[in-house]
């Protein structure tokens, strides 16, 4: 497994993109097992949307990837405005589709794919981390 990931970009819906691109290629470098590539893609991608569609005035965010006990440990920043998503409300999935709240189930992807979620606020930077298990 390679020891460590990490990118930094502009934060913008092509960055994302970008982002992605990266993580497939350290996926593959890595050996990951395609369970977990797909579930790190898919983290990875809810939380840098979230800084490009919500962070308003952030100049960067950067995601970096590191083996962890168990696991791979993720860590976004951003300098945009002070916001923790583990603060927002779970969404009632359970609830029926025309009647649910557009939004909220990058958080709950978090909660439920994710040991350990922590957010901080340093420096004028937001930081969420977290462990990816290898196992499902």
């Amino acid at each position: 497994m390679e020891p460590a990931f990490h990118l930094r970009l502009a934060p913008s819906p092509g960055n994302v993109a970008t982002l992605l691109d990266a993580l497939e290629a350290y996926a593959e470098a890595s050996a990951l097992p395609p369970a977990v590539a797909m579930r790190l893609a898919l983290i990875a991608e809810e939380l840098a949307a979230n800084v490009a569609m919500h962070a308003t005035g952030a100049s960067f965010f950067a995601l970096s990837v590191r083996p962890a006990e168990g696991g791979l440990e993720l860590a976004i920043e951003d300098d945009g405005p002070a916001f923790d998503p583990l603060g927002a409300a779970a969404p009632d999935t359970a609830a029926p589709l025309e009647t649910r709240e557009v939004g909220g189930l990058g958080v709950h992807f978090l909660r439920e794919m994710t040991r350990a979620p922590r957010y901080e606020r340093r420096e004028g930077r937001n930081r969420l981390v977290c462990t990816l298990p290898l196992e499902a």
